[in-house]
């Protein structure tokens, strides 16, 4: 009987624990279950590996040995002046004296060297120091272009450095660039920095003004010198700085290399750069017409030049342009600003005819005209 009894008890037991089991287990099989579809709904993070920022090489001693040898040294003098200052010009006689400091950059091996115009204005000789070492005051001013403030020297030195060319279509603010020359006098240096801005206008500097900002320290002596990338090609001819007190402040403004080499190419040709030419002054033309201008009820957010002034016995003048004409299309290109006209015509050859959209009165009329020969200065 008492076998009968542990018999029953150990059957009960053995149940319990075969159902304890069976539950423990499905339970362990739902919460298995549960988290692997938690899984599949939770997005998945994939390791990335480690990068490293590199924005440029480690040194640009390569692109400054590069472009150096071309950059040269311009010293300036006029006669009938005391006082001798620079140890180069103490050799000469006391009628002599430097007025003027500046670099300049040998475009071509043929000896033709880029440099500022107000580096060489109203000098009465030029001498030239190579990087190296070598000295020639046999020096040709070939033409100047006061509009670009360029001007294009000639030496006969042989076996001459030349620049390397870059465009500056590509050209990004961000984009490391070096400026050489012979700040104050104290020989060839660099300086580093960035490009600013592209494309800066309306400075008051030159008639032409579409400008490379960089805050690569430009000083005295470094006008005319050369702007280069990253790789030591030329950008930039260096040319002015904004300063309140003559120093560096970290705006310098430089003239891109297009606008260079095609100054370079007409003087080389023709002596002097050759524009096309309207005839006319103008002011930028807002959204809105001026209050009292005869436009201003019928056109109210047209866009263009406002002609403010006509030269007499010009190309407009020839055509019937008048004061408040509003020019807004050549060649049927939209107009928006003087700066856009006045490239626009500039790179025009002289005795070609376009086409001017002109509102006049209210009126969308078109004119033709034949561009003249921009003077000088104008």
């Amino acid at each position: 009987m008492c076998g009968d009894k542990n018999n029953i008890v150990k059957s009960r037991i053995h149940h319990f624990l075969q159902l304890t089991f069976q539950a423990a287990f499905a339970g362990v099989l739902i919460a298995g279950i549960v988290l692997w579809l938690d899984a599949r709904r939770q997005p998945q993070v994939i390791p990335q590996p480690l990068v490293t920022a590199q924005t440029g090489p480690y040194s640009y001693a390569d692109a400054v040995a590069k472009a150096t040898p071309a950059v040269v040294s311009i010293f300036t003098y006029k006669k009938s002046q005391p006082n001798l200052r620079h140890p180069f010009f103490k050799r000469r006689s006391k009628e002599h004296t430097e007025s003027g400091l500046g670099s300049g950059v040998i475009m071509d091996s043929n000896g033709y060297i880029l440099t500022n115009y107000h580096v060489i204005a109203d000098a009465d000789g030029i001498a030239i120091a190579l990087s190296d070492g070598r000295i020639t005051e046999n020096v040709t001013l070939v033409g100047v272009d006061p509009d670009t403030d360029l001007a294009v020297l000639k030496i006969g030195l042989g076996n001459l450095p030349q620049i390397t060319f870059s465009s500056t279509t590509h050209l990004r603010v961000g984009d490391v660039v070096m400026a050489i020359g012979n700040p104050y006098g104290v020989g060839q240096t660099v300086t580093q920095g960035i490009v600013s801005a592209i494309g800066r206008s309306g400075l008051g500097i030159t008639t032409y003004e579409d400008y490379i900002q960089t805050d690569a320290a430009i000083n005295q002596g470094n006008s005319g010198g050369a702007l280069i990338n990253a790789k030591g090609e030329l950008v930039g001819i260096n040319s002015a700085v904004f300063s309140r007190f003559g120093g560096n402040e970290g705006i310098g403004f430089a003239m891109p290399t297009e606008v260079a080499s095609s100054v370079l190419g007409q003087i080389q040709k023709y002596g002097r750069v050759i524009r096309g030419w309207l005839g006319i002054e103008g002011t930028n033309f807002g959204l809105r017409y001026p209050e009292g201008h005869p436009h201003h009820l019928t056109f109210e957010q047209a866009e263009g030049v406002l002609v403010t002034s006509v030269e007499p016995n010009s190309p407009a003048a020839s055509a019937g342009l008048r004061k408040n004409d509003i020019i807004t299309k050549i060649n049927k290109h939209p107009i928006t600003n003087t700066k856009e006209a006045m490239y626009l015509v500039a790179q025009t050859p002289p005795g070609t005819i376009i086409e001017l959209g002109l509102l006049r009165d209210g009126l969308e009329i078109y004119s033709e005209l034949e561009l003249g020969i921009r003077p000088t200065g104008q």
